[in-house]
């Protein structure tokens, strides 16, 4: 758990509300205060985000420090652009200011092994990897699949495996979608710049192909917006994380989790040729050693993202044939 560089109150508050009132529908709590849970299995029980401290035991990982450009060494920080979106990767305490999640986890957990500050400041998804080549930050996070288009741009450090998903209401008709024709005719919620966009925007002419009209992509900006779309039936179904719409479905009435489409590595983000991957890849893989990364994990379900150890830029997995 870190507190983050406010982008400016009025954005936040917007997150916020939306994530907590909108985005999951949450039931309230003793004392007023949104009720959420850590992602898990469905059916798990309601309660707050977990706030344990999982990472104040790690030590500093000389032999990864050694690795860092001597510049980064000597200011003793490094420059986060982080996205904000949903639980468990990354969302706000009720104060709307701290952030929690998968990502901030891992970022302070990285940050103390290579002995470094992280200095957050919350950026929009879709602005994160184009700013990257700026020089303002050096790392970005936001949930970040790796693929072959962004590998042409961009350097990831992985640390996670997730991937694309799909939920829709109880009263839909649909059970799974394993081909994406199966949404011909349909409107599909995104988050703006993300590979759900992409692979929608990829497959989009299958349907006229098939003689069947096409899907309808409702792309937005804001954290969590989608999932009011598809509360109030502006959108047939939402394609988001698998860990996210996990998470949501447990924490929102009449929504239901479909399945898992594709499965995707999920990294730190670099510009491309950054100095900076060695000794974050090496930090990593030091936290899968210590037990801080099971320990990540665990606190927020999702052990079946673990990865055997942390790469850089490999390969995007495979999309399914169909």
């Amino acid at each position: 758990m870190s507190t983050p560089t406010s982008s400016g109150p009025a954005r936040t508050a917007v997150v916020f509300a939306l994530i907590t009132a909108a985005a999951l529908g949450l039931t309230a709590c003793a004392g007023g205060e949104a009720a959420t849970v850590p992602a898990g299995a469905p059916g798990a029980a309601k309660g707050a985000l977990p706030t344990e401290d999982v990472v104040a035991g790690v030590r500093k990982n000389e032999a990864a420090a050694k690795l860092l450009p001597a510049d980064v060494r000597q200011r003793g920080s490094f420059m986060v652009a982080a996205s904000v979106a949903t639980p468990p990767s990354s969302a706000y305490l009720p104060d709307g200011r701290t952030v929690v999640g998968v990502d901030a986890d891992f970022t302070a957990a990285v940050a103390k092994a290579l002995g470094l500050e992280p200095k957050r400041e919350i950026v929009g998804f879709e602005a994160i990897l184009p700013a990257l080549g700026s020089g303002k930050y050096d790392v970005g996070t936001g949930n970040f699949g790796v693929t072959e288009e962004r590998r042409r741009a961009i350097d990831f450090v992985t640390y996670v495996n997730d991937g694309q998903g799909f939920a829709t209401r109880a009263d839909s008709p649909l059970k799974e979608i394993t081909d994406l024709t199966q949404l011909c005719g349909l409107k599909v919620a995104v988050g703006a710049g993300t590979t759900f966009e992409r692979t929608l925007e990829q497959n989009r002419g299958r349907c006229a192909e098939g003689g069947r009209k096409p899907y309808e992509i409702n792309v937005y900006s804001e954290a969590g917006a989608f999932w009011m779309a598809l509360q109030q039936g502006r959108s047939d179904v939402v394609m988001n994380t698998i860990n996210g719409v996990r998470y949501a479905v447990t924490q929102q009435k009449n929504v239901k989790f479909l399945n898992e489409y594709r499965r995707l590595d999920v990294g730190f983000a670099f510009k491309k040729g950054t100095p900076l991957a060695p000794a974050f890849q090496a930090a990593v893989n030091g936290l899968k050693a210590d037990g801080t990364y099971d320990r990540i994990l665990r606190k927020w379900g999702v052990t079946g993202s673990g990865i055997e150890r942390s790469r850089i830029s490999p390969p995007e997995i495979p999309a399914p044939k169909k």
